[in-house]
């Protein structure tokens, strides 16, 4: 169970309390008044052997682990849990008490005692909570509940296309739209990921965090420079911003440790179709970076490549040699607001899975880059309705072409 710290400030009128976990978290905090012996002015005599830390510690305890901390992952009560709980409440002890000796919320105990209760039909005198039984009952409950235990071939057919890249959501929403005689929910598979037969399968290691525990993300630094407002972002029409017109790009560059140099790759991401594009740059030199983007853009018409959206980094100041060589409307987002190009990194986050930081990009081949992308755009996107970016990006470019526009 997760460590917990309990301090109190018993002061002349009132006695604070206060919940934190080990690193310093606090989860809980409350306070109750304390009556005087004696109301007289200047004069403070409090009854400390009426007051009885009991009740403060249920008080603090219910608010612990009670319905204030939705949101909280709880541990399931274990076995030896159970059988405590069995003979305490055998011995006639009070579920308040019980609940404080085992750090619990009494309605949690009360919850257990009604689940896993046996009952004898035939002789009713034997119906009762006793702690092996209602361990083996909660067991078979959870065994019933965990599809990708009781059907290898979907634990299978989940476990081949995580290690495909693809996420939980992904290939969730897969199987529904191919309409599969048995379907598993993300969260199903998130819970299996980091269960104990998962944890044995290091399946975290192909989830798009790659975390051992299930946790928030952490906040990244973001860092800015000066633009000129020009071709700020909040001038782009309503057409590129809300994703109603195809052919507007997002680009940022994926950068490696700096032992391995100044080298790193260009990202470019579609706004409708998430379709992405890879490219190597020998360094952060502006012009060969815009050099690197004509390149690699050029081959399209003129309706597939309308404009590109930008960070301010100074790889991107020689924006006026790529709107001459290709014709594209540049946009550069405000200071310090990297969310505003999201979809680009987003599509970084998943790079990340195939070209960590660790990586050498000197070692990295037009070959590599050509299939990391050709997996990105083959995994069906949850934003699509589960339909792959290369599927969209097609559709969406015969039919501008079919237009004229």
């Amino acid at each position: 169970m997760t460590q917990y710290l309990l301090g109190l400030d018993s002061g002349l009128t009132v006695t604070k309390a206060v919940v934190f976990r080990t690193d310093g978290t606090v989860v809980a905090q409350g306070k109750c008044s304390v009556s005087r012996l004696k109301d007289v002015a200047h004069h403070v005599e409090r009854d400390m052997g009426g007051f009885t830390f009991e009740v403060q510690l249920l008080y603090i305890n219910s608010w612990l682990h009670g319905e204030q901390l939705m949101g909280t992952c709880y541990a399931h009560l274990d076995i030896e849990e159970r059988q405590k709980l069995a003979r305490w409440r055998e011995a006639k002890l009070p579920m308040k008490e019980i609940a404080l000796r085992l750090g619990r919320a009494p309605s949690t105990l009360y919850r257990e005692m009604r689940r896993n209760r046996f009952v004898d039909d035939e002789i009713p005198h034997l119906s009762g909570y006793y702690g092996m039984t209602a361990q083996r009952a909660y067991e078979k409950r959870r065994a019933i509940h965990r599809k990708l235990v009781r059907y290898p071939v979907v634990k299978a057919a989940v476990v081949d296309r995580l290690k495909a890249g693809w996420s939980p959501e992904q290939i969730a929403g897969r199987m529904k739209l191919e309409r599969h005689a048995m379907s598993v929910s993300h969260e199903t598979i998130y819970r299996y990921a980091y269960s104990g037969d998962g944890r044995s399968e290091a399946l975290y290691r192909h989830l798009p965090e790659h975390r051992r525990r299930r946790r928030p993300r952490g906040t990244r630094r973001h860092h800015g420079r000066k633009f000129s407002n020009a071709h700020s972002i909040s001038l782009r029409p309503v057409e590129v911003s809300e994703r109603q017109q195809f052919g507007h790009w997002e680009c940022d560059l994926v950068m490696f440790r700096k032992e391995f140099g100044k080298a790193n790759m260009t990202s470019l991401v579609e706004r409708v179709s998430r379709f992405t594009v890879l490219a190597k740059n020998a360094d952060r030199t502006s012009k060969p970076v815009m050099e690197t983007l004509i390149s690699g853009l050029k081959a399209l018409p003129q309706p597939a490549r309308r404009s590109i959206t930008f960070d301010r980094g100074t790889e991107f100041t020689a924006w006026a040699h790529l709107k001459a060589g290709l014709g594209v409307a540049p946009w550069f987002c405000d200071p310090q607001s990297p969310w505003q190009k999201g979809t680009v990194e987003n599509t970084n986050n998943r790079i990340r899975k195939y070209l960590p930081r660790k990586t050498d990009p000197t070692t990295i081949t037009d070959r590599d880059l050509t299939s990391i992308c050709d997996r990105l755009n083959a995994t069906p996107r949850k934003c699509l309705g589960y339909r792959a970016p290369a599927e969209v990006f097609r559709e969406k470019l015969m039919e501008a072409m079919r237009s004229g526009e």
